[in-house]
């Protein structure tokens, strides 16, 4: 097997092709399997000028480290996808819009937060190193994609990274169910960063400490907390609610 990242699944690994074909390393695809999901991958993969190694389902069981993987595995350039925060902002030609996860170590929310940050355009997501799963196959699987698209910050101290982008001007806004505003009420217009906690967790003492603000999330119902991709989605649409209406 080549050394590198494994990523699996028509999506993640399709993206991958069409962002940074140069980055894939190998590609597997189940032999049994002719149907025209795979077709058009093939076609993709040929068209970048990747070869591609037909083997056994139990092999692509094994690469994959599941059994889930839809008949498709392939590895990634050990050292691809390390992107730098400052040459992220540096690029905007819009205000800043990030969503930074404290705590959040289920593959399958980090997955989905990813494919919510793609869906609603934020530049990046920033992470701890030491309280996060980490770009996993998984991971990848769940976020369709988005894994490829939006760039992963893994970050060693999260309070540090938080301030640093204060020093840039970016306000950093935490989800939190005592915040002192209601989300519609907040200015979100700006370069903002959005700060969401694990679920039953919640924020860190210091994260919360380090944040501009905290932004309560109306619940109206009987329960007291949203899934974190879910909070991500009302939070991060309601930054893009607002430049709309601004530019309107």
């Amino acid at each position: 097997m080549a050394r590198g990242r494994v990523i699996f699944g028509f999506h993640a690994v399709k993206s991958r092709i069409r962002q940074d074909a140069a980055q894939v390393d190998a590609l597997y695809v189940q032999d049994s399997r002719d149907d025209p999901r795979m077709r058009d991958l093939l076609a993709a993969a040929a068209q970048s000028g990747l070869r591609v190694m037909p083997v056994g389902r139990e092999r692509l069981d094994r690469l994959a480290g599941t059994t889930h993987h839809q008949g498709v595995v392939a590895t990634v350039a050990a050292d691809a996808t390390k992107p730098d925060l400052d040459a992220i902002l540096d690029a905007l030609g819009e205000p800043a819009l990030l969503l930074v996860l404290d705590g959040v170590q289920d593959p399958r929310n980090l997955g989905a937060c990813l494919r919510v940050a793609d869906g609603l355009g934020a530049h990046a997501l920033v992470a701890p190193k030491d309280r996060s799963v980490g770009l996993t196959p998984t991971v990848a699987k769940v976020a369709s994609g988005a894994a490829e698209t939006v760039p992963y910050v893994a970050v060693t101290n999260l309070a540090r990274t938080l301030r640093a982008l204060q020093e840039r001007d970016v306000r950093v806004v935490g989800a939190h169910a005592d915040g002192t505003r209601a989300l519609a009420d907040a200015d979100l217009g700006g370069p903002t960063a959005w700060v969401i906690g694990a679920e039953g967790e919640g924020l860190r003492r210091l994260t919360r400490e380090t944040c501009d603000e905290l932004v309560r999330i109306p619940m109206l119902g009987s329960v007291e907390s949203l899934n974190v991709s879910v909070a991500c989605g009302i939070c991060l649409y309601e930054s893009r609610r607002q430049r709309t209406a601004r530019r309107g």
